[in-house]
């Protein structure tokens, strides 16, 4: 008889990764691809995407409809909020021939840091320990550890 799975992925979730901590729980809708790796005591919510090349941390919670592409990594205790897009290529194209010409630039949320409903973070970002995304902002630079930004592009906020 084989062993229980030490996390709870819902019957209508695709989840392809056997690198998924305990207790984690990955609701409907959602497709995790085979690389991905996913602490535990995650929440991820319906209708999520997570490639490959992704990697969560513990105690992190994605809710609902949020696209995680490779090259990114959320450390532990990260809130990502609904509908928040992750990207990872600046100069985006459609494959033609057979041919990708592809940088993959790589972006880190930091330890305790939080993202707002409908934020877009550009490739090769970096949003430091406890900041604050606010909602609908497009991160287009680094954000500094305990930071709050705004808007678009985001902006300091004192």
């Amino acid at each position: 008889m084989a062993e229980p799975s030490p996390f709870f992925a819902h019957q209508f979730s695709d989840v392809l990764s056997a690198k998924i901590g305990d207790k984690t729980t990955i609701w409907q809708f959602c497709v995790v691809l085979p690389g991905a790796q996913i602490g535990s005591h995650c929440n991820i919510c319906s209708h999520c995407f997570i490639e490959n090349e992704v990697r969560i941390g513990d105690h992190v919670t994605v809710k609902n409809g949020v696209r995680i592409f490779d090259g990114v990594t959320l450390e532990d205790h990260v809130f990502v909020g609904p509908n928040v897009t992750f990207t990872n290529d600046k100069s985006p194209r459609s494959q033609r021939d057979g041919a990708r010409h592809f940088e993959l630039l790589r972006t880190l949320v930091k330890q305790g840091a939080s993202i707002g409903a409908g934020a877009v973070i550009l490739p090769g970002i970096t949003i430091g320990a406890h900041a604050m995304v606010g909602a609908g902002a497009v991160v287009t630079k680094d954000v500094p550890d305990h930071a709050t930004v705004m808007g678009n592009p985001a902006t300091l906020k004192s």
